[in-house]
């Protein structure tokens, strides 16, 4: 069953704080971020008032509510040069979009009380259902693959994506657990982009041949993109039920759910 839904614009101080205080909410998942790691390049200002500002905004709100914080982070707090990171590596963002996600853990864990939070680091987030508008890399490469158009996709950039439903599951295990502290809580296998789309393709029974490789170096993008921001799952396993999926289960899982909802 669901609740009421409040639209909220999180950059809004005293919108955010009368938010709060009308529904004294006792779980917060801080999951609102601008994401488009070029558009963060391009206007930081924007950026940094949606993802740093907005996230003190609701930190701040969240600790006078006396609520249990959930922020949801990204691998790119880290710059790429090392991969397979663990959560005691020192971040060491690349990009604009980095730095504002790292600046706001810095915020979540000055403003929260301890133990009142908990901070999840997802890596590539994809799904059945685009979020807010935005369609995600393995729906975006499904339907393009479909029309039988070639893609580029690279072959120098690892990641470790992550199915929005596990990820969902896991966060629901976190509020009942009341789990605080810092985790990974993506999937659990590192690929390179161009490994993901290949495997995509296969699971949905595609043309591969479709597949164009490219490096990096071929694309000019307004923000640099972290080489390995692949992190490693040990201690979410270690300490959830849920686990982080691998990728051929948690693809075999996106094709049921696309199944389900073309049924």
């Amino acid at each position: 069953m669901y609740g009421n839904f409040v639209k909220l614009d999180i950059t809004g101080k005293a919108q955010v704080t009368e938010v709060f205080q009308n529904i004294k909410p006792d779980v917060v998942v801080h999951a609102a971020s601008l994401t488009d790691v070029d558009k963060c390049e391009l206007n930081k200002e924007l950026a940094w008032r949606v993802n740093v500002e907005g996230t003190k905004n609701i930190a701040e709100a969240s600790t006078q509510t006396g609520s249990f914080l959930i922020y949801i982070s990204t691998d790119y707090v880290f710059s790429g040069e090392k991969g397979y990171y663990v959560e005691s590596d020192s971040p060491e963002p690349i990009n604009y979009y980095g730095i504002t996600k790292l600046e706001a853990e810095t915020i979540v864990r000055q403003t929260m009380p301890e133990p009142d939070f908990f901070i999840g680091r997802p890596s590539v987030i994809y799904g059945s259902t685009p979020a807010a508008g935005k369609v995600n890399f393995a729906l975006w490469l499904i339907e393009t693959l479909r029309k039988g158009e070639h893609v580029k996709i690279v072959t120098d950039q690892w990641n470790t994506p992550t199915l929005n439903t596990n990820l969902a599951e896991m966060t629901l295990e976190v509020i009942e657990q009341r789990l605080t502290g810092t985790y990974h809580t993506c999937g659990a296998t590192r690929v390179s982009r161009f490994e993901f789309a290949s495997q995509i393709a296969d699971c949905f029974g595609l043309d591969k041949k479709l597949i164009d490789k490219v490096s990096s170096s071929q694309f000019s993008w307004p923000a640099k993109r972290p080489t390995d921001s692949s992190l490693d799952t040990s201690l979410i396993q270690r300490t959830l039920r849920c686990k982080p999926l691998t990728l051929d289960k948690a693809l075999d899982r996106l094709k049921h759910e696309l199944t389900q909802k073309q049924a």
